[in-house]
């Protein structure tokens, strides 16, 4: 068994989603990077009835996130799915609904499971200033992560994101950001970000749960509202998502409740 040393794996790994009247969205994705992590870190399988209780636990939910943590007990897996109702404007939220970053150097990273040891996150929110998210930031002042999505900036016409080089977590979210991306003929940079890079961009985050979500202020410094480029994302992923774009999420509720993963 292997970790960052910034994460105790004895408290397992975990996914959170996004619930929408009952369906669990992109849950395929979530259990092969959960599969993934536990092969990797212990060696074993998904608990047999995880799938089954995910789709139970779901089907409660009329707008809301799901999580399924994981972790290794008495010689096996122990599977815990928990789920919240959540405020449909805190998903795509609008830039005046966005989020303002405080920036925390973290050596290497967290790297690329999702740990369900947040300690060191909780360390650094109870540090920011109030409201802000905490941006993880490499020794070398590159930009990670934030502490719940993936980062991205918009430079020059042109889509610019941390490479997924084992520092960072291999989030959904931006995965599918960045190929909503290309099919809009949006060129995609991953590389070094630096905050200076960040503070003269348009920046915004991609989630599973809260989708795009845009940035109004980096270390006090504000950003540029959205343009027509992240628009773009933003709609993609919602059509992706089965969300669509000129409602309010809460209004998928009215929709088919139906029980399998979306692929």
């Amino acid at each position: 068994m292997s970790a960052t040393p910034h994460a105790d794996p004895g408290r397992g790994v975990f996914e959170t989603l996004l619930v929408l009247a009952g369906r669990p969205v992109e849950l395929d994705a979530h259990i092969e990077r959960l599969t993934a992590s536990l092969a990797a870190l212990y060696g074993s399988p998904l608990p047999g009835e995880s799938i089954d209780a995910v789709l139970d636990r779901a089907r409660e939910i009329e707008h809301g996130k799901l999580r399924i943590t994981v972790r290794p007990a008495r010689g096996q897996l122990e599977l815990n799915v928990s789920a919240t109702e959540i405020d449909a404007a805190t998903v795509f939220p609008a830039f005046e609904r966005g989020v303002t970053l405080c920036s925390f150097v973290v050596a290497g990273g967290l790297g690329d499971h999702k740990w369900a040891d947040r300690r060191l996150l909780e360390h650094f929110a109870g540090a920011a200033p109030a409201g802000n998210l905490p941006l993880l930031v490499n020794t070398d002042g590159t930009v990670l992560e934030a502490s719940r999505a993936s980062v991205f900036a918009i430079r020059e016409g042109r889509l610019a994101t941390p490479p997924a080089d084992g520092r960072i977590l291999p989030s959904i979210a931006r995965r599918q950001a960045i190929e909503v991306a290309m099919a809009e003929g949006v060129a995609v940079d991953e590389g070094d970000l630096t905050l200076s890079d960040m503070q003269a961009s348009e920046v915004f985050l991609a989630g599973s749960v809260r989708g795009i979500e845009p940035v109004r202020a980096l270390d006090g410094v504000e950003l540029r509202p959205p343009n027509e480029i992240s628009a773009q994302i933003a709609a993609g992923l919602r059509r992706r998502w089965r969300v669509p774009a000129a409602e309010p999420v809460a209004a998928v509720a009215a929709g088919p409740r139906a029980g399998q993963p979306v692929r």
